[in-house]
C-alpha cells in the first residue's frame, strides 16, 4: 500500500483544489465505517477509527486493467473489471475491518492500521463470495424452477421455466438485501453507501464537495452496482429463454457457461444507460434500477459524508499529483486524461453497486 494518512480532527482531511469539472466515472463502495472511491488511476479507502479519526489509504490501480487495450475491448472489459473490482472491494474491507475494530495503541504513528490482508487471504475470500454468489443466486432458483416445472407439467417450456427461475432469482435477491438491511450494522454500510453515492453525484453536478453540500443530493446513482445485480436477473431470463428444453444437469452447467456472457452484456447495458440518462427513454428503462437502490441505501448523517469526501478528494489528488501525459505535442494533466479513460470505469458492484 503505497500511501495513506490520517485526519486527526476527524474531519475531510484538507486536499489541493479540485480540478475542473469532467465527465469522469468515478465509482467506489460502502465499507465498515467508510468508503472505498475509485477512479481511472487510484483507489482510496477512507474509514473513521474508534477513535473519531478518519483514516485514509489511497493506491495506484493496475493500469493494464484499467488504462490498457482490454478496458476497450466491450464485452471483455465488463469480466476483468469486474473480477478486478470484487477483489479491490474484499481488500477495502479487509483494510476497514482492521481501522475500524482497531484498539488504541494499535496502529502505526500515522494512523494506519499495523497490517493489511493480501495476497491468497484476499483472493481466497473473492472465490469464497464468489461461489457462495453463485451457488444462492444461480444453482438454488435453477433447482427451485425445475421442481416448479415438474409440479405444474411445465416441461418443454423454456420461456416459462426461464421466466420463472427468473422470478425465484430476483426474489431471492431481494429478500437477501432485505434481511441483511434489517441489522443495525448493514443499516450503518447502506448509510455509507448512501454517502458514496451523494458524494460522486455532488461531484458530477459541479457542486462544492462539503458535507452540506453533498447532503443535497440523491441517494441513488446509475452507475451502482445494485443496478447491475438487478440487470443480471433480467439479461439471464432473456439469454435462458433463447436455450432449447433442457434436463436438469445441462441446464445447471448452462447458467454456469453463460454466467460471464451474461455479465458482459449487463456491465455493456449499465455502461450504456449511465452515460444516456438526458435521453427520456434511458431514463423509462433504468427506474427499476434506481428503484432497487432503495433497499441497499440509507440517508446518511454528516461524519459518514465526511468520511466518503475524504476518500473521493485523496482519489483526485492521487491523480494529479501523477506525471503529465503527452498526447501529441500537448501536455494534458492527468486529472484531464483520466475523462479519456473513463471507459474503463466498471459500475460496483457494483453497481455503479
Amino acid at each position: 500500500m503505497s500511501n495513506s494518512q490520517l485526519s486527526s480532527n476527524g474531519n475531510t482531511p484538507a486536499g489541493p483544489t479540485r480540478p475542473e469539472l469532467t465527465p469522469q466515472n468515478y465509482g467506489g463502495q460502502a465499507v465498515i465505517e467508510g468508503v472505498m472511491m475509485r477512479g481511472s488511476r487510484a483507489l482510496s479507502v477512507a474509514v473513521r477509527n474508534p477513535q473519531g479519526n478518519i483514516v485514509v489509504h489511497t493506491e495506484p490501480l493496475d493500469p493494464r486493467i484499467y488504462g490498457g487495450r482490454l478496458a476497450r475491448i466491450p464485452f471483455l472489459r465488463g469480466l476483468t473489471l469486474l473480477w478486478d473490482a470484487m477483489g479491490l472491494g474484499i481488500k477495502s474491507l479487509l483494510f476497514a475491518a482492521e481501522v475500524a475494530v482497531q484498539e488504541e495503541g494499535k496502529t502505526g504513528p500515522d494512523g494506519r492500521p499495523e497490517k493489511v490482508f493480501e495476497g491468497p487471504v484476499q483472493w481466497t475470500l473473492v472465490a469464497f463470495s464468489l461461489t457462495l454468489s453463485v451457488l444462492l443466486f444461480f444453482v438454488l432458483p435453477t433447482f427451485i424452477a425445475h421442481w416448479i416445472e415438474r409440479a405444474l407439467g411445465l416441461t418443454g417450456q423454456p420461456i416459462a421455466i426461464n421466466f420463472i427461475e427468473g422470478m425465484v432469482r430476483l426474489a431471492l435477491l431481494i429478500g437477501y438485501i432485505w434481511g441483511i438491511g434489517r441489522m443495525a450494522d448493514v443499516k450503518r454500510l447502506f448509510g455509507y453507501h448512501g454517502a458514496e453515492h451523494k458524494t460522486i453525484n455532488a461531484y458530477e453536478a459541479g457542486a462544492e464537495l462539503t458535507p452540506a453540500s453533498v447532503a443535497r443530493f440523491p441517494l441513488e446513482h446509475p452507475r451502482c452496482g445494485t443496478a447491475f445485480l438487478l440487470s443480471v436477473v433480467v439479461i439471464s431470463i432473456l439469454i435462458y429463454s433463447l436455450l432449447p428444453p433442457l434436463d436438469l444437469l445441462p441446464r445447471l452447467l448452462s447458467r454456469l457457461v453463460l454466467l460471464p456472457v451474461i455479465a458482459g452484456i449487463a456491465y455493456e447495458f449499465l455502461k450504456f444507460t449511465a452515460a444516456h440518462q438526458s435521453n427520456a427513454l434511458i431514463r423509462l428503462l433504468t427506474k427499476p434500477n434506481l428503484a432497487m437502490q432503495r433497499l441497499t441505501t440509507r440517508e446518511p448523517d454528516m461524519d459518514m459524508l465526511a468520511v466518503a469526501i475524504a476518500a473521493f478528494e485523496n482519489v483526485l489528488a492521487y491523480e494529479r499529483s501523477q506525471a503529465a501525459v503527452v498526447a501529441g505535442d500537448t501536455v494534458i494533466p492527468v486529472a484531464a486524461v483520466a475523462v479519456g479513460a473513463a471507459d474503463s470505469n466498471p459500475p460496483l458492484l457494483n453497481e455503479t453497486g
